[in-house]
């Protein structure tokens, strides 16, 4: 089933979400709902709290960017109560344009480090403890902030925030076109 993508505005985008036992109501289900909500909106990335569920998971798909960086030919994942645990403070950052479903017809440069230390579990369950770098790192680092009720756009500067008040105005009173399912804010 194909879920509304929450935008700018909703309280769910902003709260803490929560890490999940294996027993989670409807789990594998929910994880399938991702993946179609994710396919139908061309991201390459979708937080569950942008489907409007206060829960650590994450769907990751980078085959769509495989021409570009053909390391990520058919990566699909999921990641479950992840965390990042450290970035690598030797590692250079990078400055790269970020957009977001959440946010639409919003992309501003944000930078990050190149390299972070990362806790999850995959939909089995199984524990992973790893250092992951390049786009994938970013990535990671873009779809955890959501479950910390972060959004790049927090990753900006001040004047650039300002620059683009009258976008995220718009997107507050569901004023903005894309091509996908979403769930504005009522103000």
């Amino acid at each position: 089933m194909i879920l509304p993508i929450y935008t700018y505005g909703q309280p769910v985008l902003r709260k803490v979400a929560e890490d999940i036992t294996s027993d989670y109501p409807d789990l594998k289900q929910f994880i399938q709902d991702m993946w179609e909500t994710l396919a139908v909106s061309e991201g390459i990335g979708l937080a569950a709290p942008q489907v409007g569920k206060s829960v650590r998971v994450v769907v990751i798909d980078l085959d769509p960017l495989a021409d570009d960086f053909p390391e990520y030919k058919d990566f699909k994942k999921v990641y479950i109560n992840a965390h990042i645990i450290e970035s690598d403070e030797d590692a250079k950052k990078e400055t790269l344009q970020e957009g977001c479903l959440s946010l639409p017809a919003i992309h501003e440069n944000v930078t990050r480090p190149t390299r972070i230390h990362v806790e999850y579990v995959d939909e089995d369950f199984n524990h992973h403890d790893e250092w992951v770098e390049g786009y994938l790192a970013r990535v990671m680092q873009h779809e955890f902030d959501h479950l910390e009720g972060h959004m790049f756009i927090d990753r900006i500067s001040p004047l650039r925030k300002q620059l683009i008040k009258s976008k995220l105005k718009a997107l507050l009173h569901g004023r903005f076109r894309c091509g996908y399912k979403t769930k504005a804010p009522r103000v």
